[in-house]
């Protein structure tokens, strides 16, 4: 994606740039879902999955950091990206992923093995009626979704929010490295609520208590940018939570597709839901910048309007205490797979293997 040929035009280029992105995304799929949907073939225990999922979310998190503070440091010199540290940066990052992946394939152990199958062939039609009754996946599907959109709109409205409402660029910096360590401070609490309480019951008074906090911001309009932060701290401590036990959800999901159907299909449930996050990315890469528009931003003005301000505002802080509140209502109301029967799906998943056997 990042070779530079030398003598060749700005249209090559960009057809370059959309054939190999393309290809990337299409074999970054076929590492991503079955890796993805690994956690549920390692354990079938729910608060074990759900340290699975800890230590993913934290993985994910401090790739981030490294690369959000290494990043810039190798690819921009004077100010300026270089075609050939991008160049070196991909073969870095490629080496160490490819290392990665090959430890991954030598150290995992798949424990839970579905009967064999004895030459039947397994119907399209048969995998999508599963699907279609799932109701645990239907519901962490738009609780997903509509957290994906949140967090990329959050993104999106806070670059704007914090230079043209606070204007305070600094604390958007210190707002992001806020959220890193929200996710850390709760990583050792995780396991131990979900042993006790359920991930259902935790993730759910996660993304209450965000909600609450993102409702106070709302009507505290004559905050600073630094207290702003510091009380959305807490509202980052609360979806924390949802984020470090969403992966673990997921095994849960491809469980009862088993259970359902008598189909062990943990990839093709798992690409679903992947699926589903890349739409939520996409559509709100598009609403972030519909949604400044909106509200009257106007880009390039050396000073924008009251309502703008408000505006964006809301947008920072009102929409995304809606969207964690609709998810709170999902996952509380609709969302079937509760500590108890999450705990009743493991153990009568065992004994169906058992009598197939």
């Amino acid at each position: 994606m990042f070779v530079q040929i030398p003598g060749m035009s700005n249209g090559f280029y960009l057809a370059w740039a959309f054939v190999t992105y393309i290809v990337w995304g299409t074999l970054y799929s076929t590492v991503n879902i079955p890796f993805g949907s690994m956690a549920s073939v390692i354990t079938a225990d729910p608060v074990e999955r759900t340290t699975l999922s800890t230590w993913r979310t934290m993985g994910a998190m401090i790739a981030q950091l490294i690369i959000n503070f290494l990043g810039p440091l190798i690819v921009f010199v004077d100010n300026e990206i270089r075609a050939d540290r991008m160049f070196m940066a991909a073969c870095i990052f490629g080496v160490l992923a490819l290392s990665s992946y090959m430890a991954c394939y030598k150290l995992t152990t798949e424990r839970i093995v579905a009967p064999e199958n004895k030459g039947e062939k397994i119907k399209l039609s048969k995998t999508i009626k599963g699907l279609g009754k799932n109701k645990p996946l239907m519901w962490i599907l738009a609780a997903s979704l509509i957290f994906m959109v949140n967090t990329m709109l959050i993104g999106t409205v806070n670059v704007y929010l914090f230079k043209d409402y606070f204007a305070n660029t600094t604390a958007l910096s210190i707002w992001g490295l806020m959220q890193t360590i929200a996710v850390f401070l709760v990583i050792p609490f995780v396991k131990t609520l979900v042993s006790k309480y359920g991930k259902k019951e935790v993730a759910s008074a996660g993304v209450a208590l965000a909600a609450v906090v993102y409702f106070l911001l709302f009507f505290l309009k004559d905050l600073s940018a630094m207290p702003f932060v510091f009380i959305s701290f807490i509202g980052m401590v609360g979806f924390g939570f949802f984020n470090l036990v969403i992966w673990a959800f997921v095994t849960d999901v491809i469980d009862y597709h088993e259970y359902l159907t008598g189909l062990r299909e943990d990839a093709t449930v798992y690409s679903i839901y992947s699926m589903a996050r890349k739409i939520g990315q996409a559509v709100a890469g598009g609403i972030g910048g519909i949604a400044i528009a909106a509200v009257g931003y106007v880009a390039g003005a050396s000073q924008q309007s009251e309502s703008a301000l408000n505006g964006i505002h809301g947008l920072g802080t009102l929409v995304p205490a809606i969207i964690y509140l609709l998810i709170f209502l999902i996952l509380f109301f609709f969302y079937p797979l509760n500590k108890q029967r999450t705990t009743q799906l493991a153990t009568d998943l065992a004994e169906k293997r058992k009598a197939q056997q």
